[in-house]
């Protein structure tokens, strides 16, 4: 099966191309879409390596797994109602999967790909997920809510 994600080369145009989901005009749509394995960010999720937050996640029981399509799975959409970070792989190559439990309440869901998976945003651009188990978390904000508190991020 020939994989049209897996280019080492994929520019932002691809991939809006591959997916139909657009991106904003001030973005660089030639720019090659990065993809690590490791820490990554964008606007107000962040994605975490499994393996470092394991012992704090879990799947509930209840918990649902779908497959990723080319299309997207939309995962976080922004305070305001607009603007969602969608999640794209190739057909087969990718599983999201929620409600989990967080002890400290701000993962979304778990992704396992066995191929390079992409978060694509309108304003944002794209970040690619190198194969792996990971989890994506809301960010938040110490200090920076009232009275000094916490607060999550929101883009």
């Amino acid at each position: 099966m020939h994989s049209e994600l897996a280019l080492s080369d994929l520019t932002l145009s691809d991939l809006t191309t591959l997916s139909g989901l657009d991106v904003l005009d001030h973005l660089d749509r030639e720019v090659t879409v990065p993809v690590t394995d490791g820490l990554q960010a964008q606007g107000d999720l962040i994605v975490i390596p499994y393996s470092v937050v394991g012992a704090a996640v879990e799947r509930t029981p209840w918990a649902r797994s779908v497959r990723v399509p080319l299309s997207g799975v939309e995962l976080l959409r922004s305070a305001a109602g607009g603007n969602p970070h969608s999640l794209v792989a190739d057909e087969g190559t990718c599983r999201w999967t929620t409600p989990v439990r967080d002890t400290m309440g701000l993962a979304l869901g778990i992704v396992e790909t066995t191929g390079t998976a992409y978060l694509l945003h309108p304003e944002h651009g794209a970040t690619g997920i190198a194969p792996g188990c990971y989890v994506i978390r809301r960010q938040r904000e110490h200090g920076a809510g009232r009275h000094g508190s916490a607060r999550l991020v929101a883009d």
